[in-house]
């Protein structure tokens, strides 16, 4: 960690970044590749379309997302459970590390918001995972000690079985325990916790002082939760250099 609290400094600044699991709609079938359009569930849960363009106007998803860089949001994304979808995430994290976990992830956002593909399509997102994977280790070079990068069948195997379920109900656990009932949420140096739709400079203004005080008050609470290694964590998910791009 930074002792000189300029972006400049000699030392890069790097983060890890832990995607911790979280349920929408827990009650989603399992065994279904998808649910509903994501525009029924939402006029549903807030009681019908008025209530549904209230929570729009409040919110402000798509003025958010412009500024982000998306120009556009799939409402009819086709929503599912989500818990395969999670494994995977932790799966390619332990295996290739927190870089190649957090291409994928990106990816999957656009797979699902964008493109409006379901999560728990399991052939659908066997194969964008495979190529998406292939692609971020070859680029990345971050693959560990892994032999080989997975292939879509061996992907398709293991959504197909219930590797890594156990530490995702851990985490959903543990995050009731804490209090977390809704997302986004950051939770950092295991206990500052911040709602993930704050602001840039009040993630800034925590980051500059961890990097004033020159070190981390305590790791990520959820490392052993997920059985993530350390040596994972400590090569950590980004660098200065892939923020500021």
């Amino acid at each position: 960690m930074l002792k000189n609290p300029s972006p400049t400094a000699p030392l890069p600044i790097k983060f890890s970044l832990l995607r911790v699991p979280f349920l929408l709609e827990p009650h989603y079938d399992e065994s279904l590749p998808f649910i509903e359009s994501n525009r029924e569930r939402l006029v549903s849960k807030w009681g019908g379309t008025a209530g549904w363009e209230r929570q729009k106007h409040h919110h402000d998803l798509k003025g958010r997302g412009l500024e982000a860089g998306i120009p556009r949001f799939n409402l009819d994304r086709l929503t599912s459970n989500t818990v395969a979808s999670h494994r995977l995430v932790q799966y390619v994290g332990k295996r290739y590390g927190l870089r190649v976990s957090e291409g994928l992830y990106d990816r999957l956002n656009v797979y699902y918001f964008v493109e409006g593909f379901a999560l728990n399509d399991w052939p659908r997102l066997a194969k964008v995972a495979a190529e998406e994977i292939g692609r971020l280790v070859d680029a990345d070079g971050d693959g560990g000690s892994v032999e080989a990068v997975a292939t879509e069948e061996e992907i398709l195997t293991f959504l197909q079985s219930d590797e890594g379920r156990k530490e995702i109900d851990d985490a959903i656990r543990t995050l009731d325990e804490m209090g977390v009932h809704g997302i986004p949420k950051f939770i950092i140096e295991g206990s500052t916790m911040v709602d993930g739709a704050a602001r840039p400079d009040v993630f800034v203004q925590i980051f500059r002082e961890i990097e004033a005080r020159g070190k981390v008050a305590k790791g990520p609470v959820f490392g052993s939760i997920l059985g993530l290694h350390e040596d994972v964590i400590e090569r950590g998910s980004h660098s200065a250099e892939m923020v500021s791009a």
